[in-house]
């Protein structure tokens, strides 16, 4: 997967440190992530409705770290003089899902509501993630590190949903959820022919990606002070 090739820029013995450091990195953070929040495809989970909620947490804020970095990666490498920031705006394809904005708007909202808009996010992002992997590969000189990092999420955010699908099972047995959420159509843009608009798809959508994953984040750690009574919130 790190394929790093001594240079004389990059002497071996410093690759291979580079390498080493990499590989320290993906180990660890893969600690956070080696099991699912719940047995997959068990009907029932021997696992505390609290453990649930502190992996769900978890592993939401590994996904948006990994989605920060992705996005700053990109940013730099293929947007710099480009002015993408500025056409941003309002264009998130969850923008048609009622979110709350900030911790503020959350807490106002019934732990009910707030449960069922985290799901409908996790599901909105399922077909674009599994795109980004697939297109990101197509991209000219893309670094392995973006092409991990999209594989990680994807195959993260599914857990995550799983995860969250047992949560509201067990607040609310045999409730889980409606299946709310909303449609993609954003391939098309990620393989146009114009390079600056191709990769403006791909900077919208870790734009959006690393806005979700900061609002999914705050609501969960929100969700778990309100239904486990966490004594550090």
């Amino acid at each position: 997967m790190f394929s790093i090739m001594a240079s004389k820029k990059f002497p071996l013995k410093g690759v291979l440190l580079a390498t080493l450091l990499l590989m320290n990195t993906f180990l660890s953070r893969k600690c956070v992530t080696a099991s699912p929040i719940c047995p997959h495809g068990s009907d029932t989970c021997q696992v505390s409705l609290g453990d649930l909620f502190d992996r769900a947490v978890k592993l939401s804020h590994y996904i948006h770290s990994l989605s920060a970095e992705i996005f700053n990666e990109f940013d730099e490498r293929y947007a710099q003089g480009r002015g993408f920031i500025a056409k941003t705006i309002n264009s998130c394809h969850t923008s048609s899902l009622t979110t709350p904005e900030d911790k503020e708007q959350a807490q106002q909202i019934h732990h009910d509501d707030l449960l069922n808009v985290v799901l409908s996010v996790l599901r909105s992002w399922n077909d674009p993630l599994l795109h980004l992997v697939s297109e990101v590969q197509r991209i000219k000189e893309a670094p392995e590190t973006i092409l991990w990092k999209a594989m990680e999420i994807e195959e993260q955010n599914k857990k995550l949903l799983e995860g969250m699908e047992k949560i509201v099972g067990r607040v609310h047995p045999g409730d889980l959820g409606n299946e709310v959420y909303s449609r993609w159509s954003g391939l098309p843009s990620l393989q146009l022919a114009d390079e600056d608009s191709r990769l403006f798809a791909f900077y919208n959508l870790l734009h959006c990606l690393r806005r979700d994953s900061h609002k999914i984040d705050n609501y969960l750690k929100l969700l778990k002070c309100r239904l486990i009574h966490d004594s550090n919130c």
